[in-house]
């Protein structure tokens, strides 16, 4: 028999407002869009997803429920994002400017993460802006990555450290945690 049609997913439109899609990318309703480039061909967005403006996401990204991705954030081919995974861009957050008035967009300066293809991040990680994770680099769930990752580094921990190395299809090759 045939299967019932999934109700909370919907096509996107190939143009969206102020961003482009791919004609098969596909969108979990309950996950605001800015203005981002994306999604690219094939891209699937949880339940929950946030995604500010100026981001770029390229094709085949998967990005699970609840992961919040801000402005200045570029998601390069293949990219997956576990559940909850936090990407940000203020390295001085604050709510207040010197002269005590509620921050603007003037107030602050964007910082941006670069998340290279073919990485994956794991459930619950987050990374500080500035970051860039290398090709094919995976990051255990739950860390907090603030520094640079190598292609194919395996990273783990707060603060992330490398600890071994996978091949391309995520496996550990190599584990040593006293890398």
């Amino acid at each position: 028999p045939e299967r019932p049609p999934i109700p909370l997913l919907r096509k996107i439109p190939q143009r969206f407002g102020r961003f482009g899609v791919g004609h098969r990318g596909v969108v979990v309703h309950d996950s605001p869009v800015g203005s981002a480039q994306l999604p690219g061909e094939i891209c699937v967005l949880g339940k929950g997803v946030y995604i500010d403006i100026d981001v770029i996401v390229g094709d085949n990204c998967k990005i699970q429920n609840g992961c919040s991705v801000y402005r200045g954030v570029v998601l390069e081919d293949g990219v997956f994002l576990g559940p909850g995974v936090i990407l940000t861009n203020d390295k001085t957050p604050r709510a207040l400017n010197p002269q005590n008035d509620l921050k603007t967009g003037d107030d602050w300066e964007i910082s941006s993460i670069l998340i290279k293809r073919g990485a994956s991040l794991g459930a619950g990680s987050i990374v500080v802006p500035g970051v860039i994770i290398g090709e094919f680099a995976l990051v255990g769930a739950g860390a907090v990555v603030t520094k640079e990752v190598p292609p194919y580094g395996l990273v783990v921990g707060v603060p992330a450290r490398l600890v071994g190395w996978v091949d391309a299809a995520g496996h550990v090759i190599e584990r040593n945690d006293r890398l």
